[in-house]
């Protein structure tokens, strides 16, 4: 009895040119014959002819474009023993033409060469992005840097209520003040840092930045200067306070009515317009001091000194928060005492700057957000004071220790018993010089 799929599959062998349905000897192709069958019918069953009526394989049709009975282009079978130009309907193995499988050659420009099948990287486009993201993350980091930073400044000073000022000169002139504020400091820092515990503030430190086109100039004020205090406006009470021709230390300025008295009494004693002002006390020094791992001093000389707590062998060392602290309120261990300290602390000051200013600080966030943390927590500015101008002042310090600028003391003719009085006649030209912005020629003690 004859097997019902062969049946079935009869008329489409049938449809083989010739009319063959098998080989000269009678056997037929497929269904487990033991004849000479193209190999392709069972290794490749995805090479089939296109499914048609009678078909028993479950499979889904080929595509029109693809199935031999419907016309597709497919390189005839070459075997030995037939006529060459037979087709015999079966793929050789190249199914669906167009030479990027990974049986073809050539070259293929999505994966390169044909058969290896991984793109080639694409390093233009890689870079690119790498690019685009870096600057990216940089930008929302300085912008998120910059607000963090500008919401830290304490801008109490209001300088709108400074009356009769001088009129603004060519660069800018910043009022930096150091303060001997123990604000929010402990007893055992007090005690660390020899600053005793007075009540109030005083200004321990008190210098002039300008910052112009000829490089910075840093003019030390020292605290005991004789002044007279003017005609000033209360910075609480709004009351105006007529002059009466008193005089009296710096220092005691800022002690009687605070940061815009002192300012009002700079201003009129030296006919120079203040742009900014700017206050740090103890902690915040010796915080700043700690937060870059100390500053490298080089000391042409061993000072002691038991009030402020300075005992230092000459020489090359590193001064951390504290013993920075004692270094610039030593007075009693020089000759000059006040006039020494002042220079001191210039130096000290522009060393800080230029040693802060360093790749090592400024690209490592470890170190730089800490630094200006324990910077803005404690700096008091004038409510003008914009971070760009506060980073101008820090880069102007710095030049003064780069070579691109000048250090010096308020000249000074003598003293009249206890106050330092100020030469007329070099304060004058030293003005001048800074109001148009020209190179100081003017030397101080």
């Amino acid at each position: 009895m004859e097997h019902p799929a062969a049946a079935c599959t009869l008329p489409r062998m049938n449809e083989w040119p010739n009319g063959w349905s098998g080989d000269q000897n009678g056997n037929r192709y497929g269904y487990g014959s033991g004849s000479a069958e193209p190999e392709g019918a069972r290794a490749m069953p995805q090479v089939r002819r296109d499914a048609g009526p009678g078909y028993q394989r479950h499979e889904p049709p080929m595509p029109a474009s693809m199935s031999p009975r419907r016309g597709a282009t497919v390189p005839p079978q070459q075997s030995q023993g037939y006529d060459d130009s037979y087709d015999d309907g079966y793929n050789t193995g190249q199914v669906y033409g167009g030479g990027r499988g990974r049986g073809g050659g050539g070259y293929d420009d999505d994966y390169g060469p044909a058969g290896r099948g991984r793109p080639r990287p694409r390093w233009g486009k890689r870079i690119k992005w790498t690019v685009i993201t870096l600057v990216a993350v940089l930008a929302v980091t300085s912008v998120a840097t910059y607000f963090w930073a500008d919401g830290k400044l304490r801008r109490k000073v209001d300088l709108s209520k400074v009356i009769d000022r001088p009129e603004t000169g060519d660069g800018t002139n910043y009022l930096i003040v150091g303060s001997d504020s123990r604000e929010g400091m402990t007893a055992e820092q007090k005690r660390k840092l020899h600053t005793g515990s007075a009540e109030g503030k005083r200004t321990d430190s008190m210098m002039i930045l300008h910052d112009g086109s000829n490089g910075p100039t840093l003019i030390s004020l020292p605290r005991d200067s004789d002044v007279e205090i003017p005609t000033f406006v209360g910075s609480d009470s709004g009351k105006k306070y007529p002059g009466t021709g008193r005089h009296t230390k710096l220092n005691a300025a800022y002690a009687e009515d605070g940061p815009e008295l002192l300012v009002r009494t700079v201003e009129y004693n030296t006919k120079l317009h203040i742009d900014h002002y700017v206050e740090i006390g103890f902690a915040g020094f010796a915080n700043i001091v700690d937060a870059i791992g100390g500053v490298e001093m080089d000391l042409p000389k061993a000072i002691k000194d038991k009030d402020s707590g300075a005992d230092f062998p000459a020489g090359k060392q590193t001064l951390n928060g504290q013993q920075a602290l004692a270094y610039v309120r030593t007075r009693h261990a020089f000759a000059q005492q006040d006039l020494d300290r002042t220079k001191n602390q210039q130096k000290f000051l522009a060393t800080l700057a230029s040693q802060t200013a360093t790749p090592a600080t400024v690209l490592n966030p470890f170190k730089l957000y800490p630094t200006m943390g324990a910077g803005l927590d404690t700096l008091v500015v004038d409510k003008d004071m914009s971070l760009w101008s506060l980073g101008e002042m820090f880069f102007a310090m710095k030049g003064v220790t780069g070579g691109e600028g000048k250090s010096m003391n308020m000249p000074v003719s003598g003293s009249n018993g206890g106050n330092l009085v100020w030469d007329k006649a070099k304060l004058r030209q030293l003005v001048q010089q800074l109001n148009n912005d020209e190179k100081v020629t003017v030397s101080g003690n």
